[in-house]
């Protein structure tokens, strides 16, 4: 009850700032159709914002907390923060652990951390909102939309927005991240993945990208005028109301409370700049409340700012994803089919339908999981290289859907040692935006 009052206060903050954003000078009476548009989302938003008790819930919530407890004291894990919607309101919002390992300072639903590849459905999202506005298209050639782009065999004038935006581009998985992770210029690497081979015709296989993904930043920058980080945060943070979010390292430093990064181990990492110069890949930071606005706007809870036809845009699968099924395979039980939309996955489970994505960069994981259906999901942020809270998403989806519990964060078995030096050095993934 006590967290819940509290988390209440800070919804309230909340609503007051994002009816700010739509009259920074409070005089209503003089507000154009603009403004009072603008109002009406940011009213919207601030109703949204308010953390409710669920009533009718299918989720014990009380026995999810002592769950989470538990994990947060695993020794792969410093800090965790979750939050759940259910029926399209939000219903809990809880940290866990700490911002930086011995620190004392605790993870509260207001620390930030980093998204990593959830991001990339904030740039699919953004896209596909400048096609709905008539600013580009999600057909038309990608040599035409970001120039900077370049395929095996000229593909760039056969490849579409849409193919990038759904890792259908011919490119081997994560191409040139190990150039990223070098320090070269993401331009220039985007330029020489011509130089590659293919390994299937633009459009008719899927395959993983951070570099050629982030040709949607360059993508959005042209036709809006300014820069990717600017023109998603004007246009989509703020009328969601998401006052923690940003898009670069300096708007992570500059939170009030933010977690820092660390290896399995519990071993504080630095903080690098690689996966913010590739903003649409994996460049978004915020905290837990601003990333279950979000996921209430993917639901559709916002039309004022996301239309239900550009939600079904993105969300629409369009490429089966096989190697999906064998990543997840402890899930395979009530996992089904396993696909990509435009920067979102899509899986059957349990027979129902489900959105989602993961994301890993150096020290920090992610994860969003919802059924569109019944406006009902979860998100997750940790400051650890450990994927042991994945199975978090499908404890909640169990609960929601009244199905017999699995222990998918591994919590009744032995945990993971925490792993040697040489381990470490062993997994060169740990840095990647996955």
């Amino acid at each position: 009850m006590e967290r819940q009052f509290k988390l209440g206060l800070g919804a309230v903050a909340l609503a007051a700032g994002a009816l700010a954003l739509a009259h920074p000078f409070g005089d209503s009476r003089q507000a154009s159709a603009k403004d009072a548009r603008a109002e009406a989302i940011a009213r919207t938003s601030a109703r949204l914002a308010v953390v409710e008790p669920a009533s009718r819930s299918r989720i014990d919530y009380a026995r999810l907390d002592e769950r989470l407890k538990q994990m947060v004291e695993k020794p792969t894990m410093v800090g965790l923060a979750v939050g759940i919607v259910e029926n399209g309101r939000i219903t809990f919002l809880s940290g866990y652990g700490e911002t930086l390992a011995g620190s004392g300072e605790k993870v509260t639903p207001e620390t930030v951390f980093r998204w990593a590849s959830v991001s990339k459905g904030v740039a699919a999202t953004m896209v596909a909102k400048l096609a709905e506005e008539g600013k580009l298209s999600l057909n038309e050639p990608v040599a035409e939309a970001a120039p900077s782009l370049r395929l095996p065999g000229r593909n760039e004038f056969k490849a579409t927005v849409g193919d990038v935006l759904s890792h259908r581009l011919g490119l081997y998985r994560n191409a040139f991240d190990n150039k990223l992770e070098e320090g070269q210029d993401v331009t220039f690497l985007r330029g020489t993945l011509a130089s590659l081979n293919s390994i299937c015709p633009p459009g008719s296989c899927w395959s993983y990208q951070n570099v050629a993904y982030d040709a949607a930043s360059e993508m959005v920058a042209r036709v809006s005028g300014a820069r990717y980080q600017e023109t998603v945060e004007r246009d989509l943070f703020a009328p969601l109301g998401m006052t923690s979010a940003s898009l670069t390292k300096d708007g992570m430093t500059q939170s009030k409370s933010w977690a820092r990064p660390h290896s399995v181990g519990r071993r504080p990492l630095e903080l690098k700049d690689i996966y913010y110069r590739v903003p649409a890949a994996g460049g978004v930071n915020s905290n837990i409340k601003d990333m279950s606005l979000w996921m209430l706007a993917q639901m559709g809870e916002m039309p004022q700012v996301l239309s239900p036809q550009l939600l079904e845009t993105i969300h629409q699968p369009r490429v089966k994803t096989p190697g999906e099924r064998g990543r997840m395979r402890k899930f395979l039980e009530r996992l089904g089919d396993a696909q990509y939309g435009y920067g979102w996955r899509s899986y059957e489970y349990a027979g129902h339908h489900i959105i989602g994505h993961r994301g890993g960069v150096d020290g920090y994981r992610s994860l969003i999981l919802f059924d569109p259906k019944l406006k009902s999901g979860v998100v997750a942020l940790w400051n650890s290289n450990t994927s042991q809270p994945g199975g978090l998403e499908f404890e909640v989806m169990d609960m929601l859907y009244g199905l017999e519990f699995r222990d998918w964060m591994e919590l009744n078995k032995a945990g993971p040692r925490a792993p040697a030096p040489s381990d470490l050095a062993a997994r060169h993934n740990g840095k990647r935006a996955a």
